[in-house]
């Protein structure tokens, strides 16, 4: 007589769907090679062993790399949700149950312009929540880096997380009181003689936003460029040019008055540039629910969707 555990359906090892996915993300065999420590030839007989259980193909190989098959596809979506889960799963089985650790990544200015400064207010309202904040423009991987929510900044295109859309955000021109009063400006055009600091990572950059007033982008040099918000932010609370930055970040310098919106009723332009993202399944998440609802106390108002 067989047993029950004679009749289940085998299961495949973990070993292999872990170069699955891997495999999936990168496109290529010699980079998922590297991120689990394995040789590429192990990784190979892993997804041929995966394909030969399945009885299907998962991959189109070509000299270039590989790609998703359609059975592929939706093998990778069912998958990577069980792979989350043993990870939560086994993170909350090993973590102190005494102390929650929430796990944040922003991208670095918002972090540092407009999260750092409330975090304390969090921990005061919640004290058993320990935080743990990363800052970078990579979108880091949920499970692998074990990030609880993703602070981001760009186009909301991320179709298999949660994203809550942070709003009420404009990017306006923005300048110190010194600078605006040495040089005023009534139209768009007044801009094109001054001097100008180009933030390289912004939704909207000097050229579009002349584009939607009617004109070329300026013949003269950028006095500045920077690579993050905050150091254009500086750059301008120091007099040294007009920005174009998002007011949600400028928050501080708007509030201490050391900068200030240029013609807000004629140059401010609403955009949705930061965006809370995270698995679905990390709404489940206590500490996760928590933060999303300080958030929008913080925000004055609800998110995006």
């Amino acid at each position: 007589m067989r047993s029950v555990d004679d009749t289940a359906p085998a299961l495949p090892p973990l070993r292999a769907i872990q170069a699955f996915e891997q495999t999936a993300r990168f496109g290529n065999v010699a980079r998922a090679a590297e991120v689990l420590d394995l040789t590429p030839s192990a990784v190979s007989h892993q997804l041929a062993k995966l394909e030969a259980m399945i009885g299907r193909q998962l991959f189109f190989r070509a000299a270039r790399g590989v790609s998703l098959t359609p059975v592929g596809e939706q093998y990778l979506k069912d998958v990577s949700g069980i792979l989350h889960s043993l990870s939560v799963a086994t993170e909350r089985a090993s973590s102190d149950v005494s102390l929650d650790c929430l796990r944040l990544h922003s991208s670095p200015s918002f972090g540092l312009l407009w999260l750092m400064p409330r975090l304390e207010a969090f921990r005061m309202a919640h004290p058993d929540i320990q935080i743990n904040l990363s800052c970078s423009y990579e979108s880091l991987h949920f499970s692998r880096d074990k990030i609880d929510v993703d602070i981001r900044h760009g186009e909301p295109n991320w179709p298999s997380y949660e994203v809550r859309t942070l709003g009420n955000e404009a990017f306006a021109v923005l300048a110190s009181p010194k600078l605006l009063a040495r040089h005023r400006i009534d139209d768009a055009s007044d801009l094109l003689r001054r001097d100008l600091i180009l933030s390289e990572a912004t939704l909207l950059k000097w050229p579009a936003w002349f584009a939607r007033h009617g004109l070329a982008r300026p013949e003269k040099p950028y006095a500045l460029s920077f690579d993050r918000s905050y150091m254009s932010l500086e750059a301008a609370s120091h007099g040294l040019g007009f920005a174009l930055e998002s007011t949600l970040l400028a928050q501080k310098y708007l509030a201490s008055g050391t900068l200030v919106e240029v013609v807000p009723h004629i140059f401010s332009a609403p955009v949705a540039a930061h965006h809370l993202v995270f698995p679905k399944a990390h709404s489940g998440f206590e500490r996760v629910r928590r933060f999303l609802a300080w958030m929008e106390r913080e925000l004055g108002h609800g998110f995006v969707f």
